[in-house]
């Protein structure tokens, strides 16, 4: 079985010139088991002293299954995808390997290079506690999620007592987001504080995964981006007013989001689930300020819809030559990840885990330093949530180029139809659309 790049790889043109990838056999049968007697396993990872979630997982597993061992074998966290991808060509692959995001999934599918999960994943189908239908390809799984991450508001209750102003209660729209950072600013100035209304992150997804995820019909595919105008129009009046840092500041002064929001230099920010444990992380270190802070789900395009965010599930997949018993101890690790168990275990570090059982949100909200409200729990574990990069052949291609999109139109290089109608042509010349 060969695994050959696309036209582009998940990381652009320079991976093109990675040769045809030559899965390993690792054959069936008896496994070899290692000194201890013990049929192991190599697990792919990345900053593993700094991500306490891998030995978590791995220590929760080997605990539950004595005759089986994983091993980790590092990578670069920032050229993940890239080392993996060498490392399939030289036949070194591990046994079973995370994948960030749902952007490079049909990359790695389409080439052969992961183990078919459907039948594995059939009773999660029906469990309402976790969710893989985001990981459907054409009726099939091919990974399953350990963490599912999705973005909330979180905000500074002091700041609000401060302003006068009421907290959210949930039932906003964006205008209404917009509306309220323009006041805390006002308000934030006779006080104290020196901060801001809002931060708002110069990453793409902060416009692009909302409007796609809230706008009805819209489709990264499909070559029309005329729903990305309005988050854009909003956004640009508000560095206009003053409510959020610009873009380009963010960019040029390279602004942390944890910083910002985490020493209370904004009243609230929208951000993914996984800032909850650096929060915790960075309040006990001191490298954040104590005060009372809460998440609110993410506001809405239009009033009474949703709520409705954004994320891609974080997942693990089994290398597709794996078989014989190293295969059904990758099998049995794959049941244990998407578990009450291992998420209960996540959940007890300030991971967002997958399966979100009472139980498990219990133990994530009994942590030291978190809200305690409803509307915080309800943001958590109680909304909708869509695929930041939906599964496609040219999802990575399209984000690429509508990550240049998003820099043009926040630094203000180009009106936002211009920029937008320039990105559809692009699109249509390079033949990714539908």
């Amino acid at each position: 079985m060969t695994f050959t790049p696309t036209r582009r790889s998940l990381l652009g043109a320079a991976a093109v010139s990675v040769p045809a990838l030559a899965l390993a056999s690792c054959g069936g049968g008896e496994a070899e088991r290692n000194a201890d007697g013990k049929i192991e396993l190599t697990m792919a990872a990345w900053a593993i002293a700094t991500t306490p979630e891998f030995e978590v997982i791995v220590e929760g597993f080997e605990a539950a299954h004595p005759d089986a061992a994983i091993t980790l074998k590092e990578y670069s966290a920032d050229d993940y995808d890239t080392q993996l991808t060498t490392d399939l060509s030289a036949n070194s692959a591990p046994d079973v390997f995370p994948l960030k995001n749902l952007e490079p999934y049909f990359y790695y599918q389409s080439n052969g290079a992961l183990a078919d999960l459907t039948d594995q994943a059939s009773a999660l189908r029906e469990d309402g506690n976790i969710d893989v239908d985001l990981l459907d390809l054409d009726g099939g799984i091919y990974a399953l999620p350990y963490r599912q991450d999705s973005w909330v508001v979180y905000y500074n209750k002091e700041m609000f007592a401060a302003a006068g102003i009421d907290e959210p209660d949930g039932s906003w729209t964006w205008d209404d987001f917009a509306d309220l950072a323009e006041e805390l600013t006002s308000a934030l100035a006779g006080t104290d504080y020196r901060a801001k209304g809002a931060y708002m992150h110069n990453w793409q997804s902060i416009v692009q995964s909302f409007a796609l995820a809230q706008t009805e019909g819209a489709d990264l595919a499909s070559g029309d981006l005329s729903y990305l105008a309005p988050y854009y129009e909003r956004l640009l009046a508000m560095q206009d007013a003053g409510s959020t840092e610009t873009f380009s500041t963010v960019d040029s002064q390279s602004l942390s989001y944890q910083a910002q929001f985490g020493t209370q230099k904004a009243a609230m920010m929208p951000m993914g689930t996984w800032y909850i444990g650096t929060l915790l992380a960075q309040r006990e270190s001191g490298d954040a300020d104590e005060f009372e802070w809460g998440m609110a789900p993410a506001p809405q395009q239009t009033t009474g819809a949703g709520p409705i965010t954004f994320g891609d599930p974080t997942t693990l997949a089994i290398n597709a030559e794996l078989s014989g018993e190293k295969l059904e101890v990758a099998q049995s690790f794959l049941d244990y990840i998407v578990s009450e168990d291992c998420s209960k275990a996540l959940a007890g570090i300030g991971i967002t885990p997958s399966y979100f059982s009472d139980e498990v949100v219990d133990t994530i909200f009994s942590l030291d330093g978190m809200p305690d409200d409803e509307l915080s729990r309800t943001a958590f574990a109680d909304t909708e949530v869509e695929a930041e990069n939906p599964i496609g052949e040219f999802t990575n291609d399209i984000v690429t180029i509508l990550e240049d999109t998003h820099s043009e139109i926040l630094t203000g290089s180009s009106p936002v139809d211009e920029a937008l109608t320039k990105a559809e042509e692009q699109l249509e010349n390079e033949g990714l659309t539908a």
